[in-house]
This record gives structure tokens, C-alpha cells and sequence, in this order.
């Protein structure tokens, strides 16, 4: 029997079924949205408003990696290219979100972040790791990896 995986569309928020070995295997066919037909992966991380960012973390049985940031912050803006470098690695394992700390203060505080870029991985819609300061796209990944198993 195969199981299958929750997923949320980046482009119109439906969740999608999606069987797992496609979350998984190399060269796997695209996944799809089965509402809009948009790639539900696009190997880019997704920039989300809070609403976008609980409805990620309610509705996806991935593990979700958010980077907080703001446009204001140098090691935010030269963390920001290594982060989509490792969306093309992680995904679609893994969903990729972009939160910016101006317009989401509430998000930063519930989770006691203190300092951005800061990262937090959940699993199953829970806090698995959270750390802060700008890393390398290998770094990002080996974090991420480390916290989500």
C-alpha cells in the first residue's frame, strides 16, 4: 500500500495527496497540484505572510524549513541565495518558506526568535530545531537533514 504525504500548493494553498515514493525518489515525475495543475515544487523556497506560514505548517506532512528574515539585513540579503540552493536540494523532501520578521513580528515572538536570518524546521507542525546567523547552502542543508530525521 502506499502512503501518501499532505503537501500544500505554493500557488493556490490546496493540499494535495501525494504519494510519498514521489516526495523521495531521483527522478520522479513533478508532482502537481490537483486543483490549480501548478508544480506543487518548484525548487525554490516560497514566501509566505503568517496566514501562508500556519496554513504550511497545519496542512503539510513534510517538514517545513522557514527562514526569517528581513530586507534591511546584510547577513539576511547574502544568506538569501544559499537558502534557495538548498530548496533545489531539500525539495520536494522538504518545503522551503520565506518569512519576513517586519511583517510577521507575532511569528518571531511566539517562537522566541531573537536574532534573523534565524531558521526553524518543523515536523508534524512542531518546532524540531531552530538556530540563527547566516550559513553556507551546505550548511542549511546538513542542518536541516540533521534536525528533521
Amino acid at each position: 500500500m502506499t502512503t501518501a504525504r499532505h503537501v500544500v500548493c505554493p500557488h493556490c494553498n490546496a493540499v494535495n495527496r501525494v504519494p510519498a515514493e514521489r516526495l523521495t525518489a531521483t527522478g520522479a515525475p513533478l508532482a502537481v497540484c490537483g486543483a490549480c495543475k501548478a508544480h506543487l515544487f518548484e525548487g525554490k523556497p516560497l514566501e509566505v505572510d503568517p496566514a501562508g506560514f500556519d496554513r504550511h505548517l497545519k496542512a503539510n506532512d513534510i517538514p517545513v524549513l522557514v527562514d526569517i528574515w528581513a530586507p534591511w539585513c546584510g547577513p539576511c540579503r547574502s544568506m538569501a541565495p544559499n537558502f534557495a540552493r538548498a530548496a533545489g536540494v531539500l525539495e520536494p523532501g522538504m518545503r522551503l518558506l520565506k518569512l519576513n520578521a517586519d511583517e510577521a513580528p507575532e511569528v518571531g515572538a511566539r517562537y522566541g526568535v531573537r536574532g534573523i536570518p534565524a531558521l526553524l524546521l518543523f515536523k508534524g507542525g512542531k518546532l524540531a530545531g531552530q538556530t540563527a546567523g547566516a550559513m553556507g547552502a551546505e550548511q542549511i542543508v546538513g542542518w536541516a537533514r540533521q534536525h528533521a530525521a
